[in-house]
Protein backbone atom coordinates (compact mmCIF):
# COMPACT_ATOMS: atom_id res chain seq x y z
CA UNK A 1 0.00 0.00 0.00
CA UNK A 2 1.21 3.52 -0.82
CA UNK A 3 2.33 5.42 2.31
CA UNK A 4 -0.03 8.32 3.01
CA UNK A 5 2.89 10.81 3.12
CA UNK A 6 4.08 9.80 -0.35
CA UNK A 7 2.85 10.31 -3.89
CA UNK A 8 3.47 8.20 -6.98
CA UNK A 9 4.34 9.05 -10.56
CA UNK A 10 3.53 6.76 -13.47
CA UNK A 11 6.08 7.91 -16.05
CA UNK A 12 5.12 6.78 -19.55
CA UNK A 13 6.82 7.11 -22.92
CA UNK A 14 4.40 7.81 -25.74
CA UNK A 15 3.31 5.05 -28.10
CA UNK A 16 4.66 4.20 -31.54
CA UNK A 17 4.84 6.92 -34.18
CA UNK A 18 6.19 4.71 -36.99
CA UNK A 19 4.31 1.88 -38.67
CA UNK A 20 6.07 -1.47 -39.27
CA UNK A 21 8.44 -1.16 -42.22
CA UNK A 22 8.39 2.65 -42.26
CA UNK A 23 11.76 4.46 -42.16
CA UNK A 24 12.58 5.35 -38.53
CA UNK A 25 14.14 8.72 -37.85
CA UNK A 26 15.30 10.59 -34.74
CA UNK A 27 12.38 12.87 -33.95
CA UNK A 28 12.37 15.61 -31.36
CA UNK A 29 10.70 18.87 -30.48
CA UNK A 30 10.30 20.09 -34.07
CA UNK A 31 8.71 16.91 -35.43
CA UNK A 32 5.16 16.65 -34.13
CA UNK A 33 4.15 13.14 -35.20
CA UNK A 34 0.80 11.55 -34.32
CA UNK A 35 0.50 8.01 -33.01
CA UNK A 36 0.09 5.19 -35.51
CA UNK A 37 -2.36 2.32 -34.94
CA UNK A 38 0.11 0.31 -32.86
CA UNK A 39 0.80 3.39 -30.72
CA UNK A 40 -2.88 3.78 -29.87
CA UNK A 41 -2.96 0.06 -29.05
CA UNK A 42 0.02 0.51 -26.71
CA UNK A 43 -1.75 3.37 -24.93
CA UNK A 44 -4.94 1.32 -24.56
CA UNK A 45 -2.93 -1.59 -23.15
CA UNK A 46 -1.34 0.74 -20.61
CA UNK A 47 -4.71 2.12 -19.51
CA UNK A 48 -6.19 -1.35 -19.17
CA UNK A 49 -3.13 -2.49 -17.23
CA UNK A 50 -3.30 0.44 -14.83
CA UNK A 51 -7.00 -0.20 -14.27
CA UNK A 52 -6.36 -3.89 -13.54
CA UNK A 53 -3.59 -3.06 -11.07
CA UNK A 54 -5.82 -0.60 -9.20
CA UNK A 55 -4.10 2.64 -10.17
CA UNK A 56 -6.21 5.76 -9.64
CA UNK A 57 -4.77 8.79 -11.41
CA UNK A 58 -5.50 12.15 -9.80
CA UNK A 59 -3.84 14.34 -12.44
CA UNK A 60 -2.17 13.67 -15.80
CA UNK A 61 0.51 15.66 -17.60
CA UNK A 62 1.85 15.51 -21.14
CA UNK A 63 4.08 17.61 -23.37
CA UNK A 64 2.72 19.95 -26.06
CA UNK A 65 3.56 17.30 -28.66
CA UNK A 66 0.66 15.42 -30.24
CA UNK A 67 2.15 11.96 -29.64
CA UNK A 68 2.25 12.46 -25.88
CA UNK A 69 -1.19 14.06 -25.70
CA UNK A 70 -2.77 11.26 -27.73
CA UNK A 71 -1.08 8.66 -25.53
CA UNK A 72 -2.25 10.31 -22.31
CA UNK A 73 -5.81 10.76 -23.58
CA UNK A 74 -6.06 7.11 -24.67
CA UNK A 75 -4.62 5.83 -21.38
CA UNK A 76 -7.11 7.85 -19.35
CA UNK A 77 -10.02 6.77 -21.57
CA UNK A 78 -9.01 3.10 -21.27
CA UNK A 79 -8.84 3.48 -17.49
CA UNK A 80 -12.23 5.16 -17.41
CA UNK A 81 -10.50 8.04 -15.64
CA UNK A 82 -11.82 11.59 -15.50
CA UNK A 83 -8.49 12.96 -14.22
CA UNK A 84 -7.60 16.37 -15.66
CA UNK A 85 -4.86 16.45 -18.32
CA UNK A 86 -2.45 19.39 -18.27
CA UNK A 87 0.23 20.34 -20.79
CA UNK A 88 3.67 20.86 -19.23
CA UNK A 89 6.26 22.51 -21.48
CA UNK A 90 9.01 20.95 -19.34
CA UNK A 91 8.08 17.58 -20.85
CA UNK A 92 8.75 18.67 -24.45
CA UNK A 93 11.24 16.47 -26.27
CA UNK A 94 14.69 17.91 -26.98
CA UNK A 95 15.65 19.56 -30.27
CA UNK A 96 18.08 17.37 -32.21
CA UNK A 97 19.35 20.29 -34.27
CA UNK A 98 20.83 19.15 -37.60
CA UNK A 99 19.94 15.55 -36.74
CA UNK A 100 16.22 16.26 -36.33
CA UNK A 101 14.14 13.76 -38.32
CA UNK A 102 17.22 12.11 -39.84
CA UNK A 103 17.79 8.32 -40.07
CA UNK A 104 19.92 6.95 -37.25
CA UNK A 105 22.72 5.92 -39.60
CA UNK A 106 23.08 9.55 -40.71
CA UNK A 107 23.04 10.75 -37.10
CA UNK A 108 25.84 8.34 -36.14
CA UNK A 109 27.83 9.32 -39.22
CA UNK A 110 27.67 12.99 -38.20
CA UNK A 111 28.27 12.83 -34.44
CA UNK A 112 30.05 9.49 -34.05
CA UNK A 113 29.15 6.40 -32.04
CA UNK A 114 30.97 7.64 -28.92
CA UNK A 115 28.94 10.86 -28.77
CA UNK A 116 25.75 8.84 -29.08
CA UNK A 117 26.92 6.47 -26.33
CA UNK A 118 27.65 9.44 -24.02
CA UNK A 119 24.16 10.76 -24.68
CA UNK A 120 22.55 7.41 -23.88
CA UNK A 121 24.64 6.71 -20.76
CA UNK A 122 25.54 10.17 -19.41
CA UNK A 123 22.90 12.53 -20.94
CA UNK A 124 25.74 14.54 -22.51
CA UNK A 125 24.20 16.30 -25.56
CA UNK A 126 26.04 15.80 -28.87
CA UNK A 127 27.19 18.91 -30.76
CA UNK A 128 24.29 20.80 -32.27
CA UNK A 129 21.56 19.38 -30.04
CA UNK A 130 19.56 22.01 -28.15
CA UNK A 131 19.19 20.80 -24.57
CA UNK A 132 20.36 22.07 -21.19
CA UNK A 133 20.64 19.01 -18.90
CA UNK A 134 20.77 21.07 -15.69
CA UNK A 135 17.69 23.08 -16.63
CA UNK A 136 15.83 19.93 -17.72
CA UNK A 137 16.64 18.22 -14.42
CA UNK A 138 15.47 21.26 -12.45
CA UNK A 139 12.17 21.33 -14.36
CA UNK A 140 11.65 17.66 -13.57
CA UNK A 141 12.27 18.30 -9.90
CA UNK A 142 9.54 20.93 -9.83
CA UNK A 143 7.14 18.56 -11.56
CA UNK A 144 7.92 15.56 -9.32
CA UNK A 145 8.03 17.46 -6.02
CA UNK A 146 4.67 19.15 -6.56
CA UNK A 147 2.33 16.34 -5.54
CA UNK A 148 -0.20 15.82 -2.78
CA UNK A 149 0.20 12.95 -0.27
CA UNK A 150 -1.47 9.81 -1.54
CA UNK A 151 -1.81 11.19 -5.06
CA UNK A 152 -0.89 9.33 -8.25
CA UNK A 153 0.18 11.33 -11.28
CA UNK A 154 0.39 10.14 -14.87
CA UNK A 155 3.26 11.81 -16.76
CA UNK A 156 3.59 11.12 -20.50
CA UNK A 157 6.70 12.31 -22.27
CA UNK A 158 9.43 11.31 -24.73
CA UNK A 159 12.54 9.24 -24.15
CA UNK A 160 14.99 12.12 -24.60
CA UNK A 161 13.36 14.04 -21.76
CA UNK A 162 12.57 11.09 -19.48
CA UNK A 163 16.27 10.42 -18.85
CA UNK A 164 16.57 13.68 -16.84
CA UNK A 165 13.78 12.86 -14.36
CA UNK A 166 15.99 12.00 -11.37
CA UNK A 167 19.20 13.89 -12.16
CA UNK A 168 18.28 16.89 -9.97
CA UNK A 169 18.30 14.48 -7.02
CA UNK A 170 21.91 13.47 -7.69
CA UNK A 171 20.96 10.32 -9.58
CA UNK A 172 22.39 9.05 -12.86
CA UNK A 173 20.41 9.53 -16.07
CA UNK A 174 17.62 7.01 -16.43
CA UNK A 175 18.16 4.37 -19.14
CA UNK A 176 16.14 4.24 -22.32
CA UNK A 177 12.39 3.93 -21.99
CA UNK A 178 10.78 2.05 -24.88
CA UNK A 179 7.68 3.35 -26.63
CA UNK A 180 4.56 2.28 -24.76
CA UNK A 181 6.56 1.45 -21.62
CA UNK A 182 6.39 2.98 -18.17
CA UNK A 183 8.20 3.39 -14.88
CA UNK A 184 7.01 4.08 -11.36
CA UNK A 185 8.59 6.71 -9.11
CA UNK A 186 7.66 7.06 -5.44
CA UNK A 187 8.22 10.51 -3.98
CA UNK A 188 8.47 10.61 -0.18
CA UNK A 189 9.84 13.53 1.87
CA UNK A 190 11.24 15.11 -1.28
CA UNK A 191 13.25 12.03 -2.28
CA UNK A 192 12.51 9.71 -5.22
CA UNK A 193 12.59 5.92 -5.25
CA UNK A 194 12.47 4.20 -8.62
CA UNK A 195 10.13 1.24 -8.14
CA UNK A 196 9.93 0.05 -11.74
CA UNK A 197 11.28 1.00 -15.16
CA UNK A 198 10.75 0.19 -18.83
CA UNK A 199 7.82 -2.14 -18.24
CA UNK A 200 5.29 -2.88 -20.93
CA UNK A 201 1.91 -4.44 -20.09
Amino acid sequence: MTPSAAHRILLVRHGNTFSPGAPVTRVGARTDLPLVASGFAQAEALGEHFQRTGEVVDHAFCSPLRRTRETAERILASMGSAAPLSVASALTEIDHGPDENRPEAEVVARIGADALRRWEEEAAPPPGWAVDPAAAAAEWRTLLDDGCPGQTRLVVTSNGVARFALMAYGRAPLPKLRTGAYGVIMMEKGAPTLLDWDRRP
